[in-house]
């Protein structure tokens, strides 16, 4: 069986990889030949996409979910808190395109180390910001105003970031992807309960609530809150 491609229905940027070990999730390469984290990579007519692991990505894991929208389009800027070593960043990166710029903030030197190394030397659309997430006074000048929000950061007070975060960079009728690590926010407290209190705090400060995806199997006690910011 040979590999074909079909676009994903509603996410530019996204496909679908029929494979002889199943269909999987990708995107096309920006940096033809390399591989960010062990990614496979699959070439199709001529051009090379990069399988998208959902247990490596909490973005890729609430896509194989179906979540409804992901906001990222070629063109886009896009403000990604909790950049890490750049795992989503690069999926992001390729779906955004040359046309489009990720400024990914990480908080951790040796974080943003790794993720210069292996993702930004690389990428011309992708910008490292060491900043802490929840000084977002600190950063604003590099970053001006965003299209996209996508917030992966292990604090108490993730909601909480993400509204301070909006209200300086993020335009009017823009998207936020936030992950919620309920575990990050209180360890013994229901993650249920810890999620619907992250939500009420975006809803009480602008933002209108799209929808709420548990991504289990892939991550356990985590839920991608899709919303859009109203002000």
């Amino acid at each position: 069986m040979k590999h074909s491609v079909h676009s994903h229905p509603r996410f530019e940027g996204v496909f679908w990889l029929e494979t002889p070990t199943g269909v999987k999730l990708a995107t096309r390469n920006l940096v033809e030949g390399l591989s960010v984290y062990g990614e496979e990579l699959v070439h199709v007519e001529g051009v090379e996409y990069r399988v998208w692991n959902p247990y490596r990505s909490k973005l890729g894991a609430a896509i194989y979910k179906d979540i409804r929208e992901i906001f990222i389009k070629q063109g886009l800027k896009i403000l990604y808190l909790g950049s890490a070593s750049g795992t989503t960043v690069s999926h992001v990166s390729d779906i955004a395109g040359l046309t489009g710029v990720v400024y990914g903030v990480d908080f951790s030197p040796k974080v943003m180390q790794q993720f210069i190394m292996n993702v930004v030397e690389k990428r011309k659309n992708v910008v490292p910001i060491l900043a802490d997430a929840t000084k977002p006074e600190t950063y604003v000048h590099f970053v001006g105003l965003a299209d996209v929000l996508y917030a992966d950061v292990a604090q108490p007070a993730q909601a909480q970031l993400v509204v301070s975060n909006s209200r300086l960079m993020l335009r009017r009728g823009g998207g936020v992807l936030l992950a919620v690590k309920a575990r990050s926010i209180d360890s013994v407290e229901d993650p249920e309960k810890v999620v619907k209190r992250e939500v009420k705090t975006l809803v009480d400060n602008g933002f209108e609530v799209l929808q709420t995806l548990d991504l289990e199997p892939y991550e356990r006690d985590h839920v991608m809150v899709a919303a859009v910011y109203r002000g």
